[in-house]
């Protein structure tokens, strides 16, 4: 079961933890009472990180992209951010087409902050519009305006040959009409992707304790058809559950997620998937809280590492890559597991008369059907 580390990509993902306000809605590891003042001391920790893992897992291969998450990264500096490029770059080298992505709110302060940005390395901005309907933006808890949102999505268009404007519907009160607009404004913004998905109400959530009403089923789905029309007119390919992407706009490090590639993750909270020669594949999440992550990083205690149990891995390929509209190469599940497609070939065969798998040989992807219950497919796959 052994792979070649150097076919399969490598990323890195880079979690900074803190938001202006933590949304009603947001499950993620985000937390409130950001100062400045930590911005040297994180960015230490970062990388202090970032060679640790290198000196322990990883074997010599350039980093194919670079996701800056959160959290609001853009709460960090111009300067905190160029420190933190400058010391990735010490670590790794760089493939000579790498996507380096960071996040954003919209807000008037942060969007003054795009130049510098760009001028640190970022060549890609991923922009939390969610919505261009005041009344939705505050019903969501979010600290930018419309307004705000459509000046921000416009200089990202002058300054960013690629960049991503997430958008939300299934709103509190909104109409399918209102979905229609959200949707119609993204793509007059001039923006390559476009990431667009249903509000979900998540466990540890304002929303999940105190729901708002949000819209009966048959004004989600309206909604959610008019804008995939509107998508579909404007020259959009849904890629993967919930990204559209205009021609060689998609994402290169989301792909490399969906396709089992590697990821270093570093930062409070953050994850990571690193495989071994001999085929095993390793699992790294740090510690949530900031300042546990702050204070135990220098002695791996804001550290755990799990390995995939064998079983389990082709039912992770595969839980990745038919997330992918068009699925992925089937070589590639030998590839990137050490595994003979064989040992799922009894369940594909199984679901492809059952006419939710193709039957194309060459690829592993769902059919139509298939994709309107992709988790009833991919769960064939752990049983």
């Amino acid at each position: 079961m052994a792979v070649e580390l150097t076919a399969i990509p490598l990323a890195l993902y880079v979690h900074i933890p803190w938001c202006e306000r933590k949304c009603p809605y947001c499950d993620f590891n985000s937390h409130e009472q950001f100062v400045p003042s930590l911005e040297p001391e994180y960015i230490s920790a970062l990388l202090m990180d970032l060679e640790m893992q290198r000196e322990q897992f990883v074997c010599s291969r350039p980093l194919a992209s670079i996701f800056i998450g959160g959290g609001t990264p853009s709460l960090f500096s111009a300067r905190s951010i160029a420190t933190l490029m400058a010391g990735i770059g010490k670590l790794f080298d760089f493939t000579s087409d790498i996507e380096i992505t960071l996040e954003s709110n919209p807000s008037s302060a942060e969007a003054r902050r795009f130049a510098g940005y760009k001028a640190a390395g970022i060549n890609r901005l991923s922009l939390g519009i969610q919505s261009f309907d005041d009344a939705s933006l505050t019903a969501l808890g979010r600290v930018h305006n419309a307004d705000q949102g459509r000046r921000a999505a416009d200089l990202a268009t002058q300054l960013f040959d690629r960049f991503n404007l997430d958008i939300m519907h299934g709103l509190p009160e909104q109409s399918a009409a209102m979905v229609e607009a959200d949707v119609n404004e993204a793509i007059s913004r001039g923006g390559g992707h476009l990431s667009w998905y249903q509000l979900t109400l998540e466990p540890n959530t304002v929303f999940w304790s105190r729901p708002p009403e949000i819209p009966v089923e048959p004004v989600l789905e309206e909604g959610q058809a008019r804008g995939e029309a509107l998508l579909r007119s404007a020259g959009y390919d849904q890629y993967e559950v919930s990204a559209w992407s205009r021609p060689n706009q998609a994402s290169r490090h989301n792909l490399n997620y969906w396709q089992f590639g590697d990821y270093i993750g570093i930062g409070a909270g953050a994850h990571g998937k690193l495989s071994h020669p001999d085929g095993r594949i390793v699992r790294t999440q740090r510690t949530r809280q900031p300042k546990d992550y702050l204070s135990g990083i220098g002695q791996a205690q804001a550290v755990a590492a799990t390995m995939v149990a064998a079983g389990e891995v082709p039912g992770e390929f595969m839980l990745n890559a038919l997330r992918l509209r068009q699925g992925v190469p089937a070589a590639l599940f030998s590839a990137r597991t050490g595994y003979p497609l064989s040992v799922i070939e009894p369940t594909l065969s199984v679901l492809k008369e059952q006419g939710l798998v193709s039957k194309a040989t060459e690829r592993l992807s769902t059919t139509e059907t298939g994709y309107r219950y992709l988790d009833d497919v991919v769960g064939r796959f752990f049983q």
